[in-house]
């Protein structure tokens, strides 16, 4: 068992990777009471061309289906597996995103026993027809639920415009059309690729003790047999620099406008803190220029251009990035022209002063130790940063070597009027 010490952050995490190429981390917190544990494949939204394990040809599968096989994962052929963890006193949950698919239970009694439950649960699919068809009825349900909702309207529009044929463009639980082609075989074809030990990672935080809680997985682990694990190919078409589509409106029963203005990134080489650095940089960057002591906000909130939905977000993953930058508003075309004129000057060196910069990083760091007490947190975002080959308790020791010059050629060498897409959601038109 590998332990690495991260003095700067008063952390210690236990990481031991098992003969079937789990990857096992362990971060022990005293005077905790809950422990948290997550479950998680390197397998998401986008994942919709690959091999299958065994295969030699390229398949294409529904959009959709990783979110529909999570769902699909807490029945089984005795039940529910939400009563069990229920009745061991543990909430669980489960989410998928563009790049992964976690299980989760956070608890503070019987750890061991909804360990247990998480891990042979997930390795254990039970998927047939008629549950498949039964399932397809509730999903339509809630993407129908989210085409009513504004907010994902806008926020998805938006990534649609951005991207011209990359996958993230497509609703993470795909359409009402999309999944009804969805087959028991499709959901074994995905299970047996993706959710192959060596393809995820257990992550396990709270006041529990490493080397027990290492035995106890590893004994698990041992008493089951899986294939000779193979490297997941995956493939995804070629995306332009320049945004798919300039500028998107959707009409909706909305009393106030809704407008998200956003820039792609080009798919980056970049790995480890080179990468790390880079995500930094464009958070600080939207601080500097959109946060709510910078004189746009200011200007804007005085003026009543936006109000406080207004926000920023920038997301980086396995083979994308972009940011998003909006709110509710009575003027969205003005809202969204001053945007646009605000990054681009920034490209040009404006607005990136070192008291802007100073102040930016010194909340990034004081958001991140705060959000280092939640174990939550830690478990949720330690694996996005290992699977892209980050470490999470890399960030605040970067964040202090960073320089202003790290923020100012990020904006000159991403940001161009090319990139740009804005979308509003618009009240309906009266007649």
């Amino acid at each position: 068992m590998e332990k690495t010490v991260f003095d700067q952050m008063n952390e210690t995490v236990y990481h031991e990777q098992l003969d079937n190429g789990l990857n096992v981390y362990i971060l022990p917190k005293k005077g905790f009471n809950k422990t948290y544990v997550t479950f998680t494949t390197n397998y998401g939204s986008i994942d919709n061309d690959f091999i299958p394990n065994g295969e030699t040809e390229f398949v294409h599968v529904p959009d959709g289906i990783a979110h529909f096989l999570e769902h699909k994962m807490f029945e089984k052929a005795d039940g529910d597996v939400f009563q069990k963890f229920s009745s061991q006193g543990a909430s669980a949950n489960a989410f998928t995103s563009f790049t992964r698919t976690a299980y989760l239970f956070s608890a503070t009694s019987n750890i061991k026993e909804n360990t247990e439950t998480l891990i042979d649960f997930v390795q254990d699919p039970y998927f047939t027809e008629q549950t498949v068809e039964k399932e397809k009825g509730i999903i339509g349900q809630e993407i129908r639920m989210y085409d009513d909702n504004p907010d994902w309207r806008v926020y998805f529009g938006l990534i649609e415009n951005l991207y011209k044929d990359h996958p993230v463009k497509i609703d993470i639980a795909g359409t009402v059309e999309s999944i009804a082609e969805i087959t028991k075989d499709h959901l074994y074809t995905c299970y047996n690729t993706f959710y192959h030990p060596v393809n995820m990672s257990l992550f396990i935080v709270g006041p529990v003790d490493a080397g027990e809680m290492m035995a106890f997985v590893k004994e698990n682990q041992s008493k089951k047999s899986f294939p000779e694990p193979v490297p997941v190919e995956r493939r995804f078409p070629e995306e332009a620099e320049k945004a798919g589509l300039e500028h998107k409106e959707i009409r909706m029963s909305v009393n106030t406008p809704k407008c998200e203005v956003g820039f792609k990134m080009p798919a980056s080489d970049r790995t480890g803190k080179d990468k790390l650095r880079e995500e930094l940089a464009a958070s600080l960057l939207l601080e500097m220029l959109f946060g709510r002591t910078a004189g746009f906000y200011e200007k804007a909130y005085e003026s009543g251009l936006i109000d406080d939905t207004f926000g920023f977000d920038y997301t980086a993953e396995r083979g994308f990035s972009f940011a998003l930058v909006g709110g509710d508003s009575n003027d969205p075309s003005t809202l969204a022209e001053r945007i646009q004129t605000q990054l681009l000057e920034a490209k040009e060196g404006g607005h990136l002063t070192e008291e802007a910069f100073g102040r930016a990083r010194k909340k990034k760091i004081g958001a991140t130790l705060r959000a280092f007490n939640s174990p939550e947190y830690i478990a949720n975002q330690f694996t996005r940063y290992q699977f892209n080959e980050l470490n999470l308790f890399d960030t605040v020791p970067v964040l202090e070597e960073m320089t202003l010059q790290d923020v100012t050629a990020f904006a000159k060498e991403m940001i161009k009027a090319e990139r740009f897409s804005s979308c509003f959601v618009l009240p309906k038109e009266t007649a």
